[in-house]
């Protein structure tokens, strides 16, 4: 008899997105006339730019000729898009990386996941909460969390760390020693940011303590204002104990696509039941070489075309467009009178459900009513429960009928 493993069994529920996409899903069955503006799941709806198309064009057809096809690539991406990253993307920040410290792979959803691999069982992890789903459900299924707590929305295992109005959605540092930090800013969902002096304690928490922090900066690219780290790296001492996330999806459209890497510096290490230390690197090369077989070629030559003088331009553009999507959100519903956060530094708007209503019945509302779908709060964790998150990556058209007709359906 096959035995299941039954820490997927401890998992609340389905997947958030999936249980969003079901009730639309059911509400389009049965409304089959309503123009549903979706707002909800962070996909974006620009296209490719013109230099990706292009390279990814050129990089197929070398894959038409002998002389020029390619067959497995290094499992930890090719060096001529690890270089374009770092040259790119570290470099102007102060920031030195090795090629050898940047593993590129088809996405940070599947990194993020994937990473907690490295760490023994008995970690104690902490995640900021509200929190993005697949910190939570992987380290669940890897049976590091405990049982889920109905009444409280939690897993009894994990150390959460609220983000509320009172603390302005910034988390404070842990009571009581932990081994593995999920952080992610700009922050999904809420859209905030921490200044370098901020993460910086945190960087000084996780060294006194030989924790790592586990930073996903997919949103870096969408900040704004000055003095907010686009990297944990840009701070001192966080090569020792941090790993950094990022990813093409959202900068430069490749949720299709797939295409990511993340930071392993050579300093950061686990240790051993013995107190022996182990470089992280090392065991996270060791492990995508066994599990993952690399990003496509064409994928990676388009995604060194993000690093040219036309990509910028092209990207720069294409954010520029979300992040005014996002002032109009933000900036509509305070006309409206909602209470909001973020929108500002990243492509999301946190928004505070009006009169005390439930994440879900507001969901439910809005999509009754203004035929609008976002993200109900309480699926990002118990300190989401009356908020809800607006994404800015819908075309200007619907993010502008999606607040006329919000403010309509408020005014009711």
């Amino acid at each position: 008899m096959a035995l299941v493993n039954e820490n997927y069994l401890k998992l609340s529920g389905s997947y958030l997105f999936s249980e969003i996409a079901r009730r639309v899903n059911q509400f389009k069955a049965d409304n089959p006339e309503a123009d549903i503006i979706r707002l909800g799941i962070g996909d974006v709806t620009r296209p490719l730019s013109p230099a990706v198309i292009e390279a990814m064009h050129k990089g197929v057809a070398e894959m038409g000729s002998a002389e020029t096809f390619r067959g497995y690539g290094p499992e930890q991406g090719y060096p001529f898009l690890i270089e374009k990253i770092i040259e790119n993307d570290f470099t102007p920040r102060g920031v030195e990386l090795s090629v050898d410290e940047v593993f590129v792979s088809d996405g940070a959803k599947s990194d993020t996941a994937n990473f907690q691999e490295l760490f023994g069982a008995d970690n104690i992890m902490a995640v900021t909460d509200p929190v993005y789903p697949v910190y939570v459900d992987s380290n669940v299924m890897a049976g590091r969390t405990g049982t889920f707590n109905i009444e409280k929305g939690q897993y009894g295992k994990i150390i959460y760390l609220p983000c509320t109005e009172q603390n302005g959605m910034k988390p404070s540092l842990p009571e009581t020693r932990v081994d593995m930090i999920y952080l992610c800013f700009p922050n999904n969902p809420t859209g905030m940011t921490l200044s370098k002096e901020e993460l910086k304690q945190w960087v000084d928490y996780a060294r006194k303590n030989r924790s790592i922090i586990l930073f996903d900066a997919a949103y870096e690219a969408f900040i704004r204002e000055e003095g907010v780290p686009h990297s944990i790296f840009e701070i001192e001492g966080a090569r020792e104990v941090a790993v950094e996330f990022r990813s093409f999806s959202k900068t430069a459209g490749f949720t299709g696509t797939r295409c990511a890497y993340t930071i392993v510096p050579k300093e950061v290490n686990v240790y051993d039941s013995k107190g022996e230390a182990h470089s992280l690197n090392q065991l996270w090369l060791r492990r995508q070489t066994t599990k993952f077989n690399g990003a496509s070629y064409p994928v990676q030559a388009g995604a060194v075309a993000v690093f040219s003088e036309e990509g910028k331009q092209q990207i720069k553009e294409t954010i520029d467009y979300y992040m005014e999507n996002a002032r109009i959100i933000r900036e509509g519903l305070q006309e409206a009178g909602y209470t909001i956060f973020g929108g500002v530094n990243a492509p999301y708007v946190w928004m505070k459900t009006p009169n005390d209503m439930g994440s879900w019945e507001f969901f439910d509302k809005l999509m009754n009513d203004a035929y609008v779908v976002g993200t109900p709060g309480a699926g990002f964790g118990a300190n989401g429960e009356g908020y809800f998150r607006l994404t800015a990556f819908g075309t200007r058209e619907n993010t502008l009928k999606a607040i006329e007709r919000i403010k309509r359906s408020s005014s009711k």
